[in-house]
């Protein structure tokens, strides 16, 4: 009898063993996989990501402004346009220039002079880079030169009137820069300027044909001349 029972009590606490074995044998595979090292985050930019901000050695530059067209003819040429721009209609009684002598719409811009420059040497300047095609006294104008050159892919021709012709040392055929000095100005009422005030008067005329009209009988044909206070501004 004892010994029956002592066998049950032997295979029971075998099988406790056995059952408590495979327990811790279990516990501890789990705690194994549980404790790997996690891998690191890696660095993420999202796909949004300003270039600048992923990359500032590749930061695209914005485009420089762009240049004016031409150069002034004058200094302060802006300020000085004051009594005749461009396409103005005139006529005698009817016009900012008193006396006036001319009737028709203006082709032209006059640049006026400032009361300190009566006497004073004022310079005129080439407003484009092309050829002296024209220097001569001309009817309404005094001195005046003619000069060829390109705007924006365009052949025209520029009128600057009422110079001292004297003052003009280029050649005709000669090449002139943009923002070369060309002549200065005539003295005020004198032949120099054709009796007229001292100003600089600048037309530009489309195409190669020279035209030195300061005036034309209909608005329509101002469609042939070029406003150089938009070129300016």
């Amino acid at each position: 009898m004892i010994n029956k029972f002592s066998k049950i009590i032997f295979f029971c606490a075998l099988i406790i063993i056995i059952a408590a074995g495979l327990f811790l044998f279990f516990e501890n595979k789990n705690t194994a996989t549980n404790s790997a090292p996690i891998p690191a985050a890696k660095n993420i930019v999202a796909s949004d990501t300003p270039l600048a901000a992923a990359d500032p050695q590749k930061i695209i530059p914005a485009p420089a402004a762009p240049k004016k067209l031409i150069a002034e003819p004058i200094a302060d040429a802006l300020a000085r346009i004051s009594k005749k721009p461009f396409g103005i209609y005139v006529r005698p009684g009817h016009s900012p220039v008193s006396p006036e002598r001319f009737t028709g719409y203006h082709t032209g811009v006059d640049f006026e002079t400032y009361a300190s420059e009566t006497d004073a040497v004022v310079p005129v300047y080439a407003i484009c880079t092309g050829t002296l095609a024209i220097k001569e006294m001309a009817r309404g104008y005094g001195g005046m030169a003619v000069q060829r050159c390109k705007i924006s892919g365009q052949d025209v021709t520029v009128v600057y009137g009422h110079i001292k012709l004297a003052s003009v040392v280029t050649k005709v055929g000669d090449k002139l820069s943009a923002g070369e000095q060309l002549a200065i100005l005539g003295k005020g009422y004198s032949t120099e300027t054709a009796g007229e005030r001292k100003h600089l008067h600048l037309g530009i005329h489309k195409g190669t044909v020279i035209n030195t009209s300061g005036y034309v009988s209909t608005a329509a044909q101002l469609s042939g001349w070029i406003d150089v206070e938009q070129l300016l501004k």
